[in-house]
């Protein structure tokens, strides 16, 4: 393989807190140890239309504590097509980019293995993505501070919750994970959580009402993760009015909340970390791996084992959820 000289970094997918301290982390080492740094702006889009310059330290100087992302990020229609990714190619290689590390959840992960296996290209993957949802990383860059925001906004809502004896369902982002959302709930001391990992019937939703709230409580939270399977926040609230009327029910979709804000300490310790694994990893001459975090150790996750194999939910936690409910 020939020597890499010049690595480019991009942004992509959903944003995430933390994703900067993680460009900073990258650029920081690749520089320290000797290469070259472009950024790539806008995700693989501007890897499409040439959007790439150079990066020196002091372009992710004071950036460490910022949300969001500075290379930003958007979706691109055209690198999904093999004439794009040429484009995009072609680019790289205008601008003497060797190797990409790319920030992102499974999709932009997806995106990397196929240009790594049409040009040849080395390309190490980070996880960023508030879903904590990609295989052989304990945790994902932006988790923890979703999970923070969660919490501060169950915390509030409680207050209006039990001050009107009311039942509260809080949708919370994870697509088809559940961390967010049962982890919440144990944080919050919510009385339920509703994720895809554990469908939930009819028999489960009156148990629910009579356990969390007919028995000991004049107010309930129960935090319900926005995917299909679920059917979301409004699915249930709509299911307790029709066969519960009696209860008085509200709704809270915190949405885009969860992605912004200033990453927790955990979050920039984490990006840090993983960002100079990747440059680590370039030295070492690995390619089309995500660097991962495993008992506290970093790992290197082959790109078809992080996308295409599940993160199960400890089916511990919702047992404690469960029991500490009562």
């Amino acid at each position: 393989m020939p020597a890499i000289k010049c690595i480019g970094i991009l942004t992509s997918g959903g944003d995430a807190p933390g994703m900067n301290a993680a460009i900073r982390a990258v650029t920081r080492a690749a520089i320290y140890n000797g290469l070259q740094v472009k950024g790539i702006y806008r995700g693989y889009k501007g890897l499409v239309t040439g959007e790439i310059k150079e990066f020196k330290s002091q372009n992710v100087s004071n950036i460490i504590q910022l949300g969001g992302t500075i290379l930003k990020t958007a979706r691109c229609k055209e690198f999904c097509t093999p004439e794009g990714r040429q484009i995009a190619y072609e680019n790289m290689k205008k601008e003497g980019i060797d190797a990409l590390v790319i920030i992102g959840g499974d999709g932009s992960l997806t995106g990397a293995r196929i240009f790594a296996e049409e040009f040849d290209v080395p390309c190490i993957g980070l996880p960023g993505t508030i879903d904590n949802d990609l295989f052989g990383t304990d945790t994902t860059i932006g988790y923890d501070t979703a999970l923070n925001t969660i919490l501060d906004a169950v915390d509030k809502i409680r207050d209006t919750a039990t001050s009107h004896e009311r039942l509260f369902f809080i949708e919370v982002m994870g697509r088809d994970a559940g961390f967010l959302a049962l982890n919440g709930a144990i944080a919050s001391g919510a009385e339920a959580a509703i994720i895809p990992e554990i469908s939930t019937e009819v028999d489960q939703l009156e148990e629910l009402i009579k356990n969390g709230f007919r028995k000991s409580k004049n107010s309930s939270i129960v935090l319900v993760a926005e995917s299909p399977i679920t059917g979301g926040a409004m699915h249930y609230a709509e299911r307790v009015k029709n066969e519960y009327p009696g209860y008085d029910v509200r709704v809270t979709i915190l949405g885009h909340l969860q992605r912004g804000g200033s990453p927790t300490a955990h979050d920039r310790i984490l990006a840090s970390r993983l960002g100079a694994a990747a440059i680590d990893a370039i030295m070492e001459g690995q390619r089309n791996v995500m660097i991962g975090i495993d008992h506290d150790e970093i790992v290197y996750v082959p790109f078809t084992k992080a996308i295409k194999n599940d993160k199960p939910i400890k089916k511990e936690l919702v047992n404690v959820l469960r029991e500490l409910s009562i």
